[in-house]
């Protein structure tokens, strides 16, 4: 049986340093959007132990990385959205740094499923790849800043609402 392999399309800005200073929007979904991280009641977030866990580790990436700040962020049931900076030019990607986090999460997820009987995922528990977006303006940054403050307020109007 042959396999044909299709080449993935790169996401990225061709020719961008994303090792250089600059401010970031992310987004990370899981795979197949299946809810791990808790779920919105009455408009508000209430995260389930292992959405705690995601939030211990974001907060903790700048100590893993002494470079990056953190900004705004937001877990929701299926994905994440936050604002990262990177404060100097670094060997370290944005993608290194995502990376990152969803291999320490995904270990700590794992341990949930294997100590504390959460519900199981197939074969990952991220999708591939993830979005981003450079912001390059005080607007831009004011813009995706609010949207993350009101992303559980129109969640069953999000696109990642399952």
């Amino acid at each position: 049986m042959s396999y044909i392999t299709h080449p993935r399309k790169n996401i990225r800005l061709p020719y961008y340093n994303y090792a250089s200073e600059g401010i970031y929007f992310i987004t990370i979904c899981t795979r197949h959007r299946e809810p791990f991280f808790g779920n919105i009641t009455d408009q508000r977030l209430i995260l389930n132990d292992a959405g705690k866990i995601l939030k211990e580790t974001w907060l903790d990436i700048p100590n893993r990385f002494p470079f990056v700040s953190i900004h705004d962020f937001i877990i929701m049931p299926n994905h994440f959205h936050a604002i990262i900076e990177t404060d100097h030019t670094t060997s370290i990607r944005l993608g290194d740094i995502v990376g990152a986090f969803k291999s320490i999460t995904t270990n700590q997820y794992i341990n949930g499923i294997r100590h504390k009987n959460w519900k199981p995922f197939e074969k990952r528990l991220w999708q591939r790849n993830y979005y981003e977006h450079i912001i390059r303006s005080e607007k831009s940054y004011q813009t995706l800043s609010q949207y993350i403050q009101n992303n559980p307020l129109s969640w069953k109007e999000d696109i990642f609402y399952i």
